[in-house]
């Protein structure tokens, strides 16, 4: 999937655009791994900006780098 850098994105369809679970998405927001923005008062929604997600993925392409001692 592509991600429109200008768009706001739901936890759910970044999820599934992944393929990983929603609480794996949600642990990322709250690790401060990845951007996302609460919209609204009380619970709200959180919605992640597609310029976030690329850099979420090359975070995550050189964790997984340094963990399997490959160079980048």
């Amino acid at each position: 999937m592509q991600f429109e850098r200008n768009r706001m994105y739901r936890v759910k369809a970044v999820a599934e655009a992944l393929d990983v679970s929603v609480a794996t998405i949600y642990r990322a927001i709250e690790a401060g791994k990845l951007n996302a923005f609460k919209i609204g008062t009380g619970k709200g929604a959180l919605r992640i900006p597609g310029d976030a997600i690329p850099a979420y993925l090359d975070d995550c392409a050189l964790a997984a780098s340094v963990a399997t001692g490959g160079d980048r």
